[in-house]
């Protein structure tokens, strides 16, 4: 099975993924005769590990290679289970054996080259990985890990030759920071500062870029030239732990030190970059692969552990992501933003109470921690406390500035609570306010027009909004629903079905939408449709309002609550903004 991805360490980079037996077992082939017991296993590992329950996941496999230690596609997933469960000496150990029964296989070899690299036996990782390659995200990670190897062997020459091959597929500006990390390895930090200048020229706000240029110029003494880096950085309304401390350095002339202090940090930034990309791409699994080899190199690189805290969280996996969250050292730059993922964590698992808290203790002790106050904003609003969430994204425009291209959501989300607290006034200018800083946004064109069509009001300019909105996002459902709402408010009835119908089916189960659906075939004079889609938009209300909204409906008719409009095309709304 292939799949086209990226990968990101600033650069975009199209490639394909193929992961030898476990592709051929997507596509439909058949694996050999298992007996029941092993087939369970086989089976219940392959859920575990699309769940990211990884060490269920190793559990299961190993049970199932212990009944059939020959089986390649068993033994295959075995070694990727031990390798996202961060077992990574079983997982060689498991590698070797397939590749006794099956080889060539490039992620094998990646495995079975990283514990090499770890253990500095850079010779035998070059040779495990010199034909490794190709256009697949463990070949191209294969190649660098090889040129990773050559570096700890002295080989420059050979590592560079090495990198150029790879680079022939299209892929030198991908390549690029990683020769600076190289050469800074090496201790040729003029050729470091040239590559990493080209890669920052590349990708000038990629936090790990942005990092590890302002690092290796103020390490040249060039603190001037690190400081506009981070400024220019800063300006777009970005933030990052790891640049905050760098800039502490730089503020007071002080080197900060190198970004990869050896060849096994620097190889760890490599699996982070793929990782990352890997999970943005959807294959989770293979991306907490990539991410514990990183962890495996490189214990100490936070950053990578709270990238796989997140890759927990977003499989659900909660309370195994608190546990990584925890375990990073008090005085890491990284730990107040791991600290705020348990709260968030904590409030996703059903205790927002104790998360609010948790948040507020954050707030309290570090008023200027811009991602504490946009969190505790959130669940502040998240949990109906609209005064107290205005309140909190007010303080964060204080730390923010309020003026950068970023700061739009401040205002957004500020605007929301107000709107939802009734102070359409204000809420009103807070959307205007973040349309300037960001005039194509579709959330925020999306509210304003909705909020105005739902108000009755400045109906045609609210029309060009949700329609530019629906243009930026034309897969989301409730913008598509604004624009049907809209439709309906401008007496367009038909042109409100076709929208609304639309929006229904990107979101079966929004009561709201339902509801207007229902409206809309009201006044289309498809009145049986509309009873019909008024009874679905009860049946899915889980809070109440929309059911009490639709029985007065299902009684007497949409009339019966808002009589048809006469001379204008404005008839009254019930509902508020479908967010």
């Amino acid at each position: 099975m292939t799949h086209k991805a990226r990968l990101a360490s600033g650069v975009l980079l199209a490639v394909a993924l193929t992961i030898g037996g476990a592709a051929a077992l997507e596509s439909g082939a058949t694996f050999p005769l298992m007996d029941q017991s092993v087939t369970g296993s086989y089976l219940a590992g392959r859920q575990a590990l699309s769940d990211l329950r990884t060490e269920d996941a190793a559990r299961y496999f190993r049970t199932a290679a212990e009944g059939d230690w020959d089986n390649p596609i068993i033994v295959e997933r075995s070694f990727i289970a031990y390798a996202a469960n961060g077992q990574v000496s079983d997982a060689a150990r498991v590698a070797k054996h397939l590749l006794e029964l099956s080889a060539p296989n490039d992620l094998a070899s990646l495995v079975i080259g990283t514990e090499a690299v770890k253990q500095r036996r850079y010779a035998a990782a070059a040779r495990e990985l010199e034909n490794v390659g190709g256009d697949t995200f463990a070949g191209i990670t294969g190649g660098l890990l090889h040129a990773w190897a050559l570096v700890g062997e002295g080989k420059k020459a050979e590592a560079n030759k090495v990198l150029d091959e790879i680079g022939q597929g299209g892929l030198e500006d991908f390549l690029v920071f990683h020769r600076a990390l190289m050469a800074d390895v090496e201790g040729d930090s003029k050729s470091a500062l040239e590559f990493a200048a080209k890669a920052y020229e590349a990708d000038p706000f990629v936090a790990r870029i942005v990092e590890a240029y302002s690092r290796m110029l103020g390490n040249a003494g060039r603190f001037d030239e690190a400081e506009k880096v981070i400024a220019k950085f800063e300006a777009e309304g970005l933030d990052h732990p790891l640049i905050a401390a760098v800039k502490a350095k730089i503020d007071n002339k002080q080197r900060p030190g190198v970004f990869a202090t050896d060849v096994q940090s620097g190889a760890a930034e490599m699996f982070h970059s793929v990782g990352v990309a890997l999970a943005r791409e959807g294959s989770p699994d293979v991306s907490a692969v990539f991410l514990q080899l990183g962890m495996y190199l490189d214990p100490k690189s936070d950053v990578i552990d709270l990238v796989y805290g997140q890759l927990l969280d977003g499989a659900g996996q909660h309370d195994a992501a608190n546990a990584i969250y925890d375990k990073l050292p008090a005085d890491s730059p990284m730990k107040p933003m791991a600290v705020v993922r348990v709260a968030e964590n904590l409030s996703a698992t059903g205790d927002r109470d104790e998360a609010l808290r948790r948040l507020g203790n954050i707030v309290a002790s570090n008023p200027n921690d811009l991602e504490a106050l946009s969190v505790l904003g959130d669940m502040q609003r998240a949990a109906q406390k609209y005064a107290e969430a205005a309140d909190t994204y007010t303080k964060a425009l204080g730390v923010a500035g309020g003026d950068a291209p970023g700061d739009w959501r401040f205002y957004y989300v500020r605007g929301i609570a107000f709107e939802r607290a009734k102070q359409w006034d204000k809420a009103e200018t807070d959307f205007k306010r973040a349309l300037e800083l960001n005039p194509d946004q579709p959330q925020v064109l999306n509210y304003l027009g909705y909020s105005w069509v739902d108000q009755g009001v400045n109906l045609m300019p609210a029309l060009d909004m949700i329609e530019k909105a629906v243009a930026a996002a034309p897969n989301d459902g409730y913008i598509i629903d604004s624009l049907g709402w809209a439709f309906f408010r401008l007496g367009r009835f038909d042109d409100a079905v076709k929208q609304l119908e639309m929006a229904v089916q990107l979101r079966s189960t929004d009561p709201e939408i339902n509801d207007h659906l229902g409206d809309a075939y009201w006044r289309a004079g498809r009145k049986l449709e509309a009873r019909f889609q008024w009874n679905i938009a009860a049946a899915v209300d889980q809070e109440g309002a929309v059911k009490e909204r639709v029985a007065k409906k299902l009684a007497g008719g949409l009339d019966a609550v808002a009589p048809a409009p006469d001379a204008g095309p404005v008839a009254e709304g019930q509902a508020a903004p479908a967010q």
